[in-house]
């Protein structure tokens, strides 16, 4: 197969990877533009990108996808199938364009936990599960019909960074699960199931990621796992935001008041409604992100 792929970071790079070795004919490879970055504003390419040039794939980076020069260009390429993966929003003239369609890798068991970020909302709501889904993509977002899918068991002290991590491995071999039976001709394409209630997984913005320590421990808790390592839960500390990236969880009976900052030799916590929350990495504004022991040692005083 023709084989057209859509795609920006990381998580699409491990996917990328396994159908260019696997042997399949990546026509193009579609991405974002590059951006400035860093101190210098250097231009910085996506990881899909890096991934295409190091390769020798075509790379193409259209500013708008309806451009007519954009789908033109797709024409010429006449792709079989397309495969999109952490992109962006497709219009239906791109997603129709390949012979039998685009499939999407979607982080999440369909039809739960549709949107732009399933990993993060699956720790933040405490979920023991989630899983990967192949499917063919339609009109309305993460609706299409299931081709194939993958639990995933989430440990009680997974982090969306490490749950991530390991989702791209699966990912990768369950998108190339879902070539191999739609270039054999011989693969399921199920409707969606029907559930009375569905939870979603929005985009996340700052104000989300402020914690609110008048809540129980595992809400707390879990939204600090569950935006770890980026976007990353914060809360103020001396007009300062003070991110944390690992923490631990302690359910007890006390009487402090919730949001009370205790600090005890290397060690820092914080009250909640039904016990503490200790802080394990953390990262005051302009500094680095590091360790309990070598924050308090720095700035221990704003603790006293």
């Amino acid at each position: 197969m023709r084989i057209l792929f859509m795609g920006n970071p990381e998580f699409a790079v491990a996917s990328l990877k396994k159908i260019h070795e696997a042997g399949y004919n990546i026509v193009a490879v579609v991405t974002g533009a590059d951006k400035p970055a860093g101190r210098g504003l250097k231009m910085q390419y996506s990881p899909v990108k890096e991934y295409a040039l190091l390769h020798g794939l075509k790379v193409l980076q259209p500013e708008k996808l309806k451009d007519p020069a954009f789908i033109q260009a797709l024409i010429q390429l006449q792709p079989d199938l397309g495969v999109v993966i952490a992109f962006r929003m497709l219009p239906e003239l791109v997603w129709q364009l390949p012979r039998l369609g685009t499939v999407n890798l979607h982080s999440s068991l369909l039809p739960q936990y549709r949107g732009a970020a399933p990993i993060n909302w699956a720790i933040i709501n405490g979920e023991k599960e989630t899983g990967l889904t192949t499917f063919f993509l339609k009109q309305e977002i993460d609706t299409g019909n299931i081709i194939f899918n993958e639990t995933i068991t989430i440990d009680d002290d997974e982090t969306a960074g490490s749950l991530h991590d390991r989702m791209k491995k699966i990912g990768a071999d369950l998108m190339l699960k879902t070539l191999n039976a739609i270039n054999e001709g011989d693969f399921p394409e199920l409707p969606q199931p029907h559930y009375k209630s569905l939870r979603y997984a929005p985009k996340i913005y700052k104000p989300d990621c402020k914690l609110d320590f008048n809540q129980d421990i595992d809400l707390v808790y879990n939204k600090i796992r569950g935006l770890s390592p980026y976007p990353s839960a914060f809360t103020l500390i001396d007009g300062r935001v003070f991110k944390i990236y690992m923490a631990s969880k302690e359910a007890i009976v006390h009487n402090n008041i919730p949001g009370t900052f205790i600090k005890e030799k290397n060690a820092l916590k914080v009250a909640v409604i039904n016990g503490y929350i200790h802080f394990l990495e953390v990262q005051i504004e302009g500094k680095k992100r590091m360790g309990i022991n070598e924050f308090l040692n720095g700035h221990g005083e704003l603790f006293k």
